[in-house]
């Protein structure tokens, strides 16, 4: 969670989030340093300094941790932690003493608007983290400030005292429900300015769970330069929430491949990514997630993503409980990775880029595979295949233009390339719609601009062209955006082409 992001899930549109962090500037170097690893030619040897001494007694204002780069973490491990096989346990806190253990955690102050345009005020007071019942509880708190309301909350590092490199990082965790609550377990890099500032650094998001909307879990990277990221989400059904209980989020991060879970269910996988300077080459792969990251964990109130608390929000509630962090290594990691070759999806017979674009099969809008309808940000509405015509049913308009969508992705992209995109489209009343080509796993770029439509009662068909002025990209997105515009109308589409002109 960091700077401006542009969101959307391996599923949505656009979306801002983010984290942040005030390191010096970028650099050259080419190669990596592990602060708990022997490095032997193109294999890691985990070797972590550990121990089990006893927890320490946090005060109110916790010692900062060591600035030194020379420092060697050492590692604790809750003898509570259980094992897995094919793993060794690096570290782990299972909160089971009576006070925040400092030997693992910072406690980071913070100023409101540091990043993202949140609210609150990240402290150091035991009221905003402490232990209670065996569990980590981050509290935010609502009070008053110069007769405006003013938020508190807790972000926990393990920035220079838990640092590591590779591993499975699993966190149990309940988030609050709420208008505004935005709780996150992410990782950042332990020298920001090793590849540059983020968000050439990188960036792992292990879990982001909006409080308005908390059936659904986001998992994303942060990297490069142009930024790009790549994000997946875990959606819960039969009316279960991330509120309503404990799931544990995990990350299993390996040389050139990171992994997500929900309760040990993949569902996301990244392996292509790249960092840069300005003007330069890439460097190499699988930069910059090959260097040492640390865990934070932390309750933000507001911002660009969630938007602010409201009337609906109960503050008696805003607590974001961790039963454990665990964090494993293998005894060993071959780093000789090559960065996979892009696969560009092939043009149908006819040329046409979008597969079922004439709807003659009835498939699945859920499932990932060609057509996918979405809601988002108070969205309600359905979608159905029929007489070769998708329909779009609002029943709710939310409160983006993507809180409704129809959406294809990859889509093969190729700088310097020129394409067309057409389709028929026509509503039960006139309306407005946003047509666009986006970039899912670049920053969210644009290859066909935003274009607003207005859909007539009778079937028009529209056209655009656009030529492609970026580099390559074989997940180029074709979205059709119908909310946020003033009508929930019905609205029919048929006979969508993207095809390459020149």
């Amino acid at each position: 969670m960091r700077y401006t992001k542009v969101l959307a899930a391996a599923s949505a549109l656009a979306l801002l989030t983010s984290c942040g962090s005030n390191s010096s500037s970028s650099s050259n170097k080419e190669g990596t340093s592990t602060a708990a690893s022997n490095v032997t030619s193109n294999v890691v040897t985990t070797t972590p300094t550990v121990t089990n001494a006893p927890t320490t007694q946090a005060t109110e204002a916790p010692t900062e941790a060591t600035t030194e780069d020379n420092y060697v973490p050492v590692y604790k491990q809750d003898e509570d932690t259980p094992s897995i096989d094919g793993y060794n346990l690096l570290w782990s806190d299972e909160f089971n003493g009576e006070q925040l253990d400092t030997e693992i955690w910072n406690r980071e102050w913070r100023a409101p608007g540091w990043t993202n345009n949140e609210l609150q005020e990240y402290t150091q007071l035991s009221e905003n983290s402490f232990l209670r019942d065996g569990k980590l509880v981050i509290k935010a708190i609502k009070s008053e400030k110069d007769g405006e309301d003013y938020y508190t909350s807790a972000k926990l590092t393990g920035k220079k005292k838990t640092d590591f490199t590779y591993g499975r990082v699993a966190v149990s965790a309940k988030v609050p429900e709420g208008q505004g609550f935005w709780p996150a377990i992410w990782m950042m890099p332990k020298d920001e300015s090793y590849y540059g500032q983020w968000p050439k650094c990188g960036e792992i998001d292990i879990m982001e769970v909006l409080g308005n909307a908390t059936d659904i879990a986001y998992g994303t990277i942060h990297y490069g330069n142009p930024y790009a990221s790549q994000q997946g989400t875990y959606t819960l059904t039969n009316g279960t929430t991330y509120s309503s209980d404990f799931h544990e989020y995990a990350v299993e991060w390996e040389p050139g491949e990171i992994r997500w879970y929900v309760d040990d269910q993949l569902y996301f996988t990244a392996n292509d990514w790249f960092t840069a300077e300005e003007g330069a080459d890439e460097k190499p792969y699988p930069a910059p997630f090959d260097q040492p990251f640390f865990l934070q964990l932390n309750l933000a109130v507001g911002g660009t993503w969630p938007g602010d608390p409201d009337y609906t929000t109960n503050f008696d509630k805003a607590e974001f409980e961790i039963d454990y962090v665990r964090v494993y290594q293998k005894p060993q990691y071959d780093t000789n990775v090559t960065k996979p070759e892009k696969v560009f999806r092939k043009a149908l017979v006819d040329g046409n880029l979008i597969y079922n674009g004439n709807f003659a099969t009835d498939e699945s809008l859920t499932d990932g595979e060609n057509w996918r309808f979405l809601l988002f940000e108070g969205g309600q509405g359905s979608a159905e295949i029929k007489d070769k015509t998708i329909v779009i049913t609002s029943e709710a308009e939310g409160t983006e233009d993507y809180s409704v969508q129809l959406v294809q992705a990859d889509l093969p992209m190729i700088n310097g390339k020129k394409y067309r995109v057409t389709f028929d489209a026509w509503a039960e009343e006139e309306r407005k719609m946003k047509v666009c080509v986006s970039a899912p796993t670049a920053g969210w770029i644009r290859y066909l601009q935003d274009t607003q439509i207005v859909v007539p009662k009778e079937k028009k068909t529209f056209t655009f062209e656009f030529e492609m002025k970026n580099k390559d990209d074989n997940n180029g997105r074709l979205e059709f955006n119908m909310g946020h515009n003033g009508s929930t109308a019905t609205i029919y589409i048929a006979n969508v082409r993207v095809e390459e002109i020149s």
